[in-house]
């Protein structure tokens, strides 16, 4: 997990807060057990650390319950995802890919059902109010009344983000934005990176990878200028404007102030409609865009500091761990902002998601060098398991996971839901071809009392035409009746299935 030999003999409260969770993540895996609980487990680590991580769980013999926003862990490790979502948890077999399509079909699914159930309320409606008045309709009509008010009502399908957000576009774009020619930098006079040589230009999207400690966060300080230039040269472009993201500026967020007093500090002429429009593509809207910062969440603080980075068109975005405490659903907000940004994008993360989705290029930080690394992330995962340093750590063995047991279940489960579909199945058809003829029927009968009412039917001339047109009336009314009485039996007995 990154802890060095000189680390391993350091107090505690020498370390950071994620150093702390680092090593609070060390104690559960070390502990022996038969089931193990991790929530977010993966926000202060590394990139190498994650990977490690999951080989490690891909072999501990127990139940995992964990929660993480990295996808890529996540199909890495899991074999179940537990959505929770309306105040109902929901299980998906398979891993987070397998999830997300299950559930858009779901979701598709869903609102079928719920275009489906509207035309069923539609169809009982129209028969009551057919028929409430005749004396021998009557009770069938309080009788599928009763039905309606049993119905539980299919809600469409919801799957909006809260976050909608763009980067604005820099005002300008020099061309180079930075050049480090030989350049050295490290702290206190000592040099722990040299030899670096990069050019950054619009459109540049650099991903920076290696080992915890190897110098890639202070590499991103020497571009952003926070980091002292040792040796050789960093030249920088007269109208470069870089926006550096990294953890610890959360701490320098004003806990008394909101987000919409953070942003009229930035810019006091700007109209408050206009920032609280920027600031609700964030998801703080309403009264969250007024509370104070000292009440928020490590992600609303993450959320915050990045509005108010990106609110100030930099032409160089630098971001060091940018996702940590951001959800799945700002994740991908993010990832389709920085796809559209204009400017040079330098990026260290541990989240291979978003590495993918916005880089072009890798950049290796290892024995004091930063060189262009040739390969993708399967080719970093192959590059760290080559020159590991240290022997693997082996899960605790504990046989008393109930792994056989876990399959029987499964097993059962899946013939129940085969039966159930089995019997459902020819129902489900049948309603369909129903649906389809009531909506067949009522179109007609739509163009038929459409006619009636046409007062030029009603000439002598045309007196075989309007018998004709009230008799088919007549059996468009009679059929609608037997159907409508067809398709309310029909569901009846696959609620009674369940």
């Amino acid at each position: 997990l990154g802890f060095s030999g000189v680390d391993q003999s350091r107090m505690v409260r020498e370390f950071s807060g994620g150093w702390r969770v680092r090593l609070n993540v060390a104690r559960a895996l070390m502990c022996p057990s038969d089931l193990l609980l991790l929530d977010e487990p993966t926000n202060h680590l590394d990139l190498d650390a994650v990977i490690w991580l999951e080989d490690w769980l891909r072999a501990y013999p127990g139940t995992l319950l964990l929660i993480s926003h990295d996808r890529d862990f996540l199909d890495n490790v899991v074999e179940h995802i537990a959505h929770i979502e309306h105040r109902r948890i929901t299980l998906y077999t398979g891993n987070y890919a397998q999830f997300e399509r299950t559930r858009a079909e779901r979701l598709s699914q869903q609102q079928a059902a719920h275009d489906r159930q509207q035309r069923e309320i539609a169809h009982i409606r129209s028969y009551v109010e057919r028929f409430r008045a005749q004396a021998t309709k009557a009770r069938q009509a309080q009788s599928r009344l009763k039905a309606l008010a049993r119905m539980e009502i299919i809600a469409a399908a919801e799957a909006d983000s809260p976050f909608s957000f763009s980067i604005p576009a820099p005002e300008r774009c020099p061309d180079p934005l930075l050049v480090l020619k030989g350049a050295a930098t490290g702290y206190d006079g000592k040099a722990v990176l040299s030899g670096v040589d990069l050019s950054l230009t619009p459109g540049t999207r650099l991903g920076v990878l290696g080992r915890n400690g190897a110098g890639k966060s202070t590499l991103l300080r020497l571009i952003a200028g926070e980091a002292p230039c040792l040796a050789g040269e960093r030249i920088e472009a007269k109208y470069l404007a870089c926006g550096y993201f990294v953890q610890h500026q959360l701490e320098k967020l004003r806990a008394n102030e909101s987000p919409l007093e953070h942003l009229q500090r930035l810019e006091p002429q700007t109209r408050e409609q206009e920032l609280r429009d920027f600031i609700g593509g964030f998801d703080f809207r309403g009264d969250d865009a007024r509370r104070a910062v000292a009440t928020f969440s490590g992600g609303e603080r993450t959320r915050l500091a990045l509005a108010l980075l990106v609110r100030q068109r930099p032409n160089l975005l630098i971001l060091d761990e940018p996702t940590n405490h951001l959800d799945l659903l700002m994740r991908d907000a993010l990832t389709r902002a920085l796809q559209d940004y204009p400017g040079a994008l330098v990026v260290i993360s541990h989240d291979r998601y978003l590495l993918r989705a916005v880089t072009d290029e890798f950049l290796l930080v290892a024995d004091g060098r930063a060189r262009p690394f040739d390969g993708d992330l399967d080719d970093y995962r192959t590059w760290l398991a080559r020159t590991d340093p240290g022997a693997d750590m082996e899960p605790a063995d504990d046989p008393a996971h109930g792994a056989a047991a876990r399959r029987e279940q499964k097993r059962a489960e899946a013939e129940r839901r085969n039966a159930l579909h089995r019997a459902r199945r020819p129902l489900e058809q049948r309603i369909k071809k129903i649906e389809a003829e009531l909506d067949r029927l009522h179109a007609e009968q739509q163009a038929v009392q459409g006619e009636i009412a046409d007062p030029a039917l009603y000439a002598g001339e045309k007196k075989a035409r309007l018998q004709a047109i009230l008799a088919r009336d007549a059996e468009i009314k009679a059929r609608l009746a037997e159907v409508e009485g067809e398709w309310l039996t029909l569901g009846e007995e696959i609620e009674a299935l369940g």
